[in-house]
């Protein structure tokens, strides 16, 4: 079985999404996720320009040494845009192998260890009682896990808050990624938000009692010591994780936090690599790994990435908001099935138009996804709809602290 032909696919329905399509000698074709949100098109060049003419030929079959040919090969390791890359193509050589077999790729990879993957939603809200609001409407969706942002007061717009909370559970209306000529330039101020925290989260128990896991994002805007404050401050309210605290490049920085909070702790969305986690295992010093499929080389990478933390005790979150597509989505899924150490799932519904052109399997009923017992990913990819959203340049936000200096975002 050899592979045929490859494509590189650009859509945005609604937002911009990268999806590469190898088609195999017998007519079977796989898809992988290759979407890096605000820089896809590098991604789309890296594929059509250096990897398809490696592959055109190649054994489809060959799953892992297609993965070593394409990172040992390339001399340059490593890198958001390569792993970006290098996901699509095991994702899609994963997917044809599943399709051939006749059976899910969760089969493939040892079978389901669960019924479904607990999964949470975004709530959030300007306010406290907007939050409020969010949260009961993706309670009425189905979710029993939810990520709790909220706006902070003097502050104009804080990420991952909605615009406005009108969506319900099942819809998120805050696309980070603007249709602007430049990024918008956001204002963030630490200390009030540090202030800010802990009050929503003692009203947001104060309402909806101690069993509803509680999830929630510093996305990397804290110095080591803040991230410790804020994570000893908010133990009363027993959070299920603190995410992204700090910046997590560096493993020591994540030492001083594990030193005075037992809030546990999740990171890794921006990491590309198991070598960027090795360290943090090491020592224990997360609790749930954060990466995607998409963004870390793959579904042969991610799992020896997850089969490494279950040794060191620590479970996944893979990361999973509407920037990995409907592709990326379901290998995740077929992993969470499958692995035993797996913790929960981040799942953001996607637009109708994406969904037009995505055509999924997977479920959510009662707080659990499910791949759907479809041979391969399960997704298949309508490239006539595809072809009606064309590419709209997108930048996420800069941040600014109030004085003006840029700040992590």
């Amino acid at each position: 079985m050899r592979i045929e032909s490859v494509r590189t696919v650009v859509t945005s329905p609604g937002r911009n999404f990268v999806t590469l399509r190898i088609t195999t000698s017998d007519g079977i074709t796989g898809l992988g996720d290759a979407t890096l949100n605000g820089r896809e098109l590098a991604v789309a060049a890296y594929l059509t320009e250096h990897v398809e003419p490696l592959l055109v030929g190649r054994d489809a079959g060959r799953v892992e040494d297609t993965w070593q040919y394409l990172y040992r090969g390339a001399y340059w390791r490593r890198g958001p845009v390569t792993m970006a890359a290098l996901a699509a193509v095991d994702t899609a050589l994963w997917d044809i192998k599943a399709q051939a077999a006749g059976m899910p790729l969760y089969e493939l990879l040892g079978g389901a260890s669960r019924r479904g993957a607990l999964a949470y939603g975004h709530a959030s809200g300007r306010d406290v009682p907007e939050l409020l609001d969010s949260i009961r409407a993706h309670l009425d969706a189905g979710y029993r896990a939810i990520r709790v942002q909220t706006g902070i007061p003097g502050l104009d717009s804080v990420y991952g808050v909605a615009a406005s909370a009108a969506g319900g559970g099942d819809r998120y209306d805050y696309e980070p990624a603007r249709r602007t000529a430049l990024p918008v330039e956001e204002t963030w101020d630490t200390r009030a938000y540090l202030r800010h925290v802990p009050t929503v989260f003692e009203a947001v128990r104060a309402e909806f009692g101690p069993e509803l896991p509680l999830l929630h994002d510093g996305h990397h805007r804290m110095t080591p010591i803040q991230a410790a404050k804020l994570g000893k401050s908010l133990e009363p309210y027993d959070l299920f994780w603190l995410e992204d605290a700090t910046p997590g490049e560096d493993p020591t920085a994540l030492r001083l936090i594990r030193q005075h909070t037992t809030t546990p702790l999740a990171i890794g969305e921006v990491f590309n690599s198991v070598h960027d986690y090795t360290p943090l295992l090491q020592e224990r010093l997360i609790d749930y790994v954060r990466s995607a499929v998409t963004h870390t080389g793959g579904v042969t990478a991610m799992k020896k990435l997850l089969d490494l933390a279950a040794v060191y005790g620590v479970k996944s979150g893979m990361h999973g908001p509407t920037d990995i597509s409907p592709v990326g989505q379901a290998a995740a899924l077929h992993l969470d099935l499958a692995i035993h150490n797996f913790g929960i799932q981040e799942y953001m519904r996607h637009s109708p138009d994406t969904l037009d052109v995505f055509r999924t399997s997977y479920t959510f009923a009662d707080g659990l996804l499910h791949p759907s017992d479809a041979p391969g990913l399960g997704v298949t990819l309508d490239e006539e709809a595809a072809a009606r959203f064309p590419y709209a340049p997108a930048y996420l936000p800069v941040n600014r602290l109030t004085d003006g200096t840029v700040h992590d975002w």
